[in-house]
């Protein structure tokens, strides 16, 4: 805990599914929603990293705010619109696995004769047929390049762990020989752009997630603080990770908020 009086917190970065509302539920995590208002009350610049691909942006924001949290969509920094910039810039056409609900977000992407893949949480979409559709698109690019967005292994859904996107894209990097590029936590990059977009240096700024690799390790190889919530997708043999060491542990995102508005002092 020595790194908390060292440092004043300015920023916070708050994982979604599994700190804010347990993911497939209807209600948010008991105290979420008031750990919310605190932080903004408090005058902390906020912002919402998820790799959510199971629904656009527009979807997830106006899920949040049924749910009684007040965020406006630029807030929300999910992987699909860092993607797409990413499309633009090194004129890239995509062959997409992706998840049925989000195509929207893709809407405008020249697909035809794709010169990428991409893969995301396609839950139900991840079968035989699409996995070696995808990989025989790697396989006839003289360079291919595949992009995945997030590298979570599990989930927590209706109490159930349930496989995230991680696994398919090892199979994909496995069988065409590539590495996979990360959009999305942990990358380096995501992370990065979500610090330029709250103008605070990335001492000053702690992130609360329930993956203790993506969302803690993710952070703290960029300089951030990493708070592990015991909510979402945490286990127990968590606090004993022989690699990722959070800077501190909290039961809820409410109770992670009294110690990051102690820092913020």
């Amino acid at each position: 805990m020595a790194s908390w009086t060292k440092r004043k917190v300015k920023g916070v970065l708050l994982d979604i599914s599994g700190v804010l509302f347990e993911s497939g539920a209807g209600v948010p995590i008991d105290g979420s929603v008031e750990a919310v208002q605190r932080l903004k009350a408090a005058g902390l610049a906020v912002r919402f990293c998820t790799n959510e691909t199971t629904m656009t942006r527009g979807m997830l924001t106006e899920k949040l705010h049924v749910l009684g949290f007040s965020m406006s969509e630029q807030e929300i920094f999910p992987p699909i619109p860092a993607i797409c910039k990413v499309l633009q810039k090194r004129n890239l056409r995509p062959h997409l696995l992706i998840n049925p609900k989000v195509a929207p977000d893709f809407d405008g992407v020249d697909t035809s004769d794709p010169n990428c893949v991409i893969l995301g949480d396609a839950t139900t979409e991840f079968n035989y047929h699409n996995l070696n559709k995808a990989f025989q698109a790697l396989v006839a690019m003289k360079e291919p390049v595949l992009f995945s967005l997030g590298m979570g292994r599990f989930y927590r859904e209706q109490g159930e762990l349930l496989l995230d996107v991680g696994p398919f894209t090892k199979a994909l990097e496995f069988a065409a020989d590539v590495k996979a590029e990360v959009v999305g936590k942990p990358s380096q990059t995501f992370f990065t752009s979500v610090l330029e977009d709250m103008n605070v240096d990335a001492d000053n700024v702690v992130m609360v997630g329930d993956d203790i690799v993506s969302d803690v390790g993710g952070a703290q190889s960029c300089g951030m603080l990493g708070i592990q919530v015991r909510t979402g997708k945490f286990r127990p043999q968590d606090e004993e990770h022989p690699t990722v060491k959070p800077d501190a542990f909290a039961d809820n995102l409410l109770a992670a908020v009294d110690l990051i508005l102690e820092a913020s002092k």
